[in-house]
């Protein structure tokens, strides 16, 4: 899987940054912020494709977690023009630790369009066959 470091701070025109959102969209902290402020996140908008991010609403369960990880890999097979940085989503202000969330990541690795932090990859590769 191909992987970044370090923090996201600019995008090439391809490029989406993918981050953890809330059910309101109430993007003022953390990652979100980031894609708020540099990325066109926008207010209101939880879940989906906006500017030149995508956000998954990682406070509202695993429950839905899990839903809008399941969207967010259909549409980045969807669309193999774009290439998604997805951040160590829901490991921030939501809390959960890589190891919980890498599970809902399941499969990511066929696709060739994103990548995650090296952190984000190790805890990928120890799913095995769980």
């Amino acid at each position: 899987m191909k992987t970044y470091s370090g923090m996201i701070n600019e995008l090439k025109p391809n490029q989406v940054f993918v981050f953890g959102s809330n059910g309101a969209g109430a993007h003022f902290g953390g990652a979100a912020a980031t894609a708020h402020r540099k990325f066109g996140a926008i207010i209101g908008q939880s879940e989906g494709f906006q500017g030149q991010s995508y956000g998954i609403d990682t406070m509202d369960g695993l429950e839905v977690f899990a839903e809008q990880a399941s969207h967010f890999i259909k549409f980045a097979e969807d669309h193999p023009e774009l290439e998604f940085l997805l951040t160590d989503i829901g490991c921030g202000i939501a809390g959960y630790s890589l190891e919980e969330i890498a599970p809902l990541f399941k499969g990511i690795e066929k696709l060739t369009n994103i990548q995650v932090s090296e952190q984000f990859n190790s805890a990928c590769n120890n799913l095995g066959d769980k």
